[in-house]
């Protein structure tokens, strides 16, 4: 469908614009190849040489999960559910406080590369490599949606090619990804995000400026029912309540930073432990910084279009194209600006793919690769290590065509990290928490984690949720100057997402549908977890858990959590004492000396795998 008259079109300024960003994007890729010694050792290519700072790291951790998803769906979210989403910013807070304190603590003092090493130190390799096969498998699923997201909204409201748009971000992505490695990341990163801020806070103020201040846009969101924060219901089949939000919220994102390897390759990257928590509390700035914005764009586009919906008028076929009608709607005498807003979505994009790419390639490498070929050199690895980027982003492009299939971005990015991050985040859980968790336990919890959150978000997937349990409020189309009058999106079945829900209305429901099926998105994380705990503590416990005999190392130990107090007594030097020597992470406990760990002799290779 063209997009309407009476918004803007795309500008040459804008296609200037945005080609800008992506070359920016490209040329630090160049830079870091030619000037760093990135190139010469797969350790520097997949952890920055350890060396990088908190800053870069925390704004590089914000950066890579706050994709165009996030810039696209969002504010739809907003729009047609109201603030009740605002609650993801305690989720964010209880996010961090948990990786900062529970899971950075291990993976630092081992001086892992891949977080999926971890769990061939605690459990056995088995286990590594089924928590590493589903790694891949969330992350080029994940990364599919995120390139085809803004692709597709882009495409709709500017005309911007549609799998052009698809392949030149994969492209992009995979060529500073396999120059630069994690440094060209991390600071590819830190540019993205200015330029996602300057998009969201171009399309805020004048946004305010068309609306009539910041009253009306609130008035108008009160009047129409958008400032819902506090829904206490506690039935568990409610799309988006404050126990959803905060319980299932909290499990769906400590699966992706606790424990997800493009995030951990991050803070580990870090000069200390504590420049490494440091960098998860500046990253929830970060993270709460980029949520206001896009609440807020939501309240500004249901201010914008609360007598008028471009969903319900046909002038878009998704919701997750409001933002880019908005843009072209109320920037079109700013050339430049459009591009400017394309370009913040598309950066979200780059920075999301381009982790994912690298931490793919670390953890093929270090997990896939390694252990089957020992003898291969340090320069070997690293232009192995190349070759997978190419690979992976070959691989995500390829998965776009598939997200093309999946309904509403948020959710379907939500649900995918919930049914995979689920058993992972309990997985993990069990080596780190439970000291009698053994490998039979392990693999036994986490396959049955699998079995029954891919069972329920399936189903979730095939039989959508009824309008009731989701809750969307009324969308309205009273003072469009059309002849199409339905004043509620429920009205018209054309509507691409509801349209499954109106063949699952017709057909008989059945109380599985009803209950199991239609458990809340965000609670698919919370069950696999659970799950993989509960049967990996059953099975443990008559398989002999209580007799091992566990390296301390590989726990959670109170010396751990009391390390954060260091700071306040004089022995300041404690702290910085304990995180420099790293490198020995391997050698105290001969049993383990065989693996990656032991940096002494194999310096290079153990940072090596992430891309």
């Amino acid at each position: 469908m063209d997009a309407p008259q009476d918004i803007g079109t795309f500008t040459v300024w804008d296609y200037v614009v945005f080609a800008a960003v992506l070359l920016i994007s490209a040329a630090i890729g160049i830079y870091y190849a030619l000037a760093g010694d990135s190139r010469g050792t797969s350790k520097d290519f997949l952890m920055g040489g350890r060396r990088m700072h908190a800053v870069p790291v925390a704004l590089s951790l914000t950066a890579s999960f706050m994709s165009a998803v996030t810039v696209l769906g969002t504010p739809a979210e907003v729009y047609r559910f109201g603030m009740i989403y605002s609650l993801f910013g305690l989720t964010y807070l209880l996010v961090v406080l948990v990786t900062a304190e529970v899971f950075l603590p291990v993976f630092y003092k081992l001086g892992i590369t891949s977080t999926y090493e971890y769990l061939e130190l605690r459990f056995n390799k088995y286990v590594r490599l089924c928590g590493t096969i589903f790694y891949i498998i969330q992350t080029i699923l994940y990364t599919g949606i995120v390139i085809y997201a803004p692709a597709l909204a882009l495409n709709q409201v500017t005309g911007f090619h549609l799998w052009g748009a698809v392949v030149s971000t994969g492209v992009v992505c995979t060529f500073y990804c396999t120059l630069g490695g994690l440094k060209a990341v991390i600071w590819t990163d830190v540019f993205q995000i200015g330029i996602m801020l300057a998009g969201f806070v171009s399309v805020i103020i004048k946004a305010v400026l068309i609306q009539g201040g910041i009253s009306t846009i609130l008035n108008d969101a009160y009047n129409g029912g958008r400032l819902n924060f506090w829904n206490f219901d506690p039935n568990p089949l409610q799309r988006h309540t404050f126990w959803t939000i905060v319980i299932g919220g909290t499990f769906t994102w400590t699966g992706i930073y606790g424990i997800n390897q493009s995030q951990v390759q991050r803070f580990i990257s870090c000069k200390s432990k504590a420049q490494g928590k440091l960098s998860l509390y500046i990253n929830l700035v970060g993270l709460w910084t980029i949520l206001v914005c896009a609440l807020f764009s939501g309240l500004a586009l249901y201010s914008r279009y609360h007598d008028c919906d471009p969903w319900t008028a046909k002038k878009i076929s998704a919701p997750d194209q409001l933002m880019p009608y908005l843009v072209l709607d109320i920037l079109q005498d700013y050339p430049g600006l459009p591009g400017l807003f394309v370009a913040c979505a598309y950066s979200g994009t780059l920075s999301t793919v381009s982790s994912s790419i690298n931490a793919l390639a670390a953890v093929t490498l270090e997990d896939l690769v390694k252990p089957h070929f020992k003898s291969l050199s340090e320069r070997s690895l690293s232009w192995i290590s190349q070759g997978l980027s190419v690979l992976f982003g070959v691989l995500c492009i390829g998965m776009a065509a598939l997200a093309s299939l999946m309904g509403a971005l948020l959710q379907a990015a939500l649900s995918i990290f919930g049914m995979v991050g689920g058993p992972l985040l309990g997985l993990f859980t069990l080596g780190i928490l439970v000291p009698f968790a053994n490998s039979t336990g392990a693999l036994t919890g986490v396959l049955a984690g699998f079995v029954i959150s891919f069972w329920v978000g399936i189903g979730a997937q095939i039989y959508p949720l009824l309008p009731e349990r989701s809750m969307p409020l009324s969308l309205e189309t009273y003072g469009c100057n059309t002849t199409h009058n339905g004043t509620d999106w429920m009205s018209t079945t054309e509507v691409p997402f509801s349209t499954s829900a109106f063949q699952g209305h017709s057909a008989e429901r059945t109380p599985l549908m009803d209950n199991w099926y239609s458990i809340s998105y965000l609670y698919f994380s919370t069950i696999g977890t659970l799950v993989t705990l509960f049967v990996g503590m059953l099975i443990s416990l008559p398989t002999g858990g209580r007799k091992q005999n566990i390296d301390h190392r590989f726990l959670l130990t109170k010396e751990d959590v009391l390390s954060n107090f260091d700071i306040f007594k004089k022995k300041k030097h404690v702290l910085s004492y304990k995180s420099h020597p790293i490198e020995d992470g391997g050698t105290d406990n001969p049993a383990f000396n065989h693996i990656e760990l032991n940096f002494t002799d194999q310096s290079g290779k153990i940072d090596g795998t992430h891309l």
